[in-house]
């Protein structure tokens, strides 16, 4: 047993996602969103790095050394995996990692909507799945693959940097790729996996033009991809998409991307104040023909009145649901305003100033 496991064996047991080790401070988890010191001496820069470098890698510590930044995943057998981030900073090493559960939950457990278990059972098109970073997209996606898995009989490959969620083949047969170990770029993965026989494609991160255009594709050739993006809402998704290509491709583009795209779904993640736990708001955009053509002709900005109208197809704007969290006393009115698109409408909940005074 690696020195570190104690932390991660600490972070299990408090529920904590993640664990900051930083040189010259004490260790730190990060609890219901929250940052809590741990009673440790502090951590110096030799004796942090010797923790780390225990369970790293050869090569990624080489990338480490030259780069001064690292991703991998690290794993204890029957406790769970980590998706770990190394830098260099002003005093020293640093270290970041995000607990990834070892135990899959499916969308039922997760309360998540119901028409997202049916986008697992889509023929082909783009499904893309947004929000800040840490706002659960990986377990919402996880839970969507894992319906695909246990219902369909087909061939999903999954390219992550680094993989996180792992599936063990059940009615599909699941290949997991994770760049820097098993392929090059998320590109070069994408083009790959459309000569071995894909149904569907999960795609960590739409980082790049390249990345995004092979999706793309991908969804318009027969193949059913999901994908995730650092977007907040439904709309701007749509549009952060398009802007990625150049002016003179923007056309052509929006025009695949109507036809191939199935769905966005656009969470943020809340601290529930009733209960120990955090919950999922979502925003569901679901590509009708009515949609596509508004995404066809340029008229995004049209895209969240048809949402209010398509609640027969399961669509729901991301204020809405916050709306009904505020009802049910699950959420803070503060957390609801500083996290809502449309601030004004909950202004009547505050108590108080918003804490960011630019929006006073």
């Amino acid at each position: 047993m690696a020195k570190i496991d104690a932390f991660f064996q600490l972070m299990h047991e408090q529920g904590a996602s993640d664990l900051h080790l930083v040189s010259g401070q004490q260790p730190v988890i990060r609890m219901r969103g929250d940052l809590e010191r741990i009673k440790y001496d502090v951590l110096t820069n030799d004796g942090l790095k010797a923790l780390l470098y225990e369970i790293t890698p050869e090569h990624k510590i080489k990338v480490f050394e030259e780069t001064g930044d690292v991703d991998f995943a690290y794993e204890i057998p029957g406790l769970a995996r980590y998706r770990a981030n190394f830098f260099q900073q002003k005093y020293g090493v640093a270290a970041v990692f995000r607990e990834i559960p070892s135990k899959i939950l499916t969308c039922e457990q997760l309360a998540l909507p119901p028409v997202l278990s049916k986008l697992a059972q889509l023929p082909r098109g783009l499904v893309l799945v947004t929000g800040p970073t840490g706002s659960g997209k990986s377990t919402t996606l996880a839970a969507i693959i894992d319906e695909a898995n246990r219902t369909r009989k087909d061939h999903i490959i999954t390219v992550e940097d680094p993989i996180e969620f792992v599936h063990q083949s059940q009615s599909c047969v699941v290949n997991h790729r994770e760049v820097g170990v098993h392929t090059k770029t998320f590109s070069s993965a994408l083009r790959g996996a459309l000569r071995e026989d894909p149904d569907i494609i999960l795609v960590g991160e739409l980082r790049d033009l390249e990345t995004i255009s092979l999706a793309v594709e991908a969804a318009s050739t027969g193949h059913l991809v999901f994908g995730t993006l650092h977007t907040t809402s439904a709309p701007k998704t749509v549009d952060r998409i398009i802007e990625v290509f150049p002016s003179s491709e923007q056309a052509q583009i929006r025009s695949t991307l109507a036809d191939g795209l199935r769905a966005v779904i656009a969470q943020v993640l809340f601290k529930r104040v009733d209960i120990k736990g955090r919950c999922a708001a979502l925003e569901i955009l679901i590509a009708t023909s009515a949609v596509r053509n508004l995404i066809r002709e340029a008229k995004t900005f049209q895209i969240p009145s048809m949402m209010q109208t398509g609640k027969k197809y399961g669509m729901q704007l991301l204020d809405d649901a916050i709306m009904d969290y505020v009802s049910k006393g699950w959420i803070s009115p503060d957390e609801a305003y500083n996290k809502a698109n449309d601030k004004a409408k909950f202004r009547p909940l505050l108590k108080s100033p918003p804490s960011d005074f630019t929006e006073a």
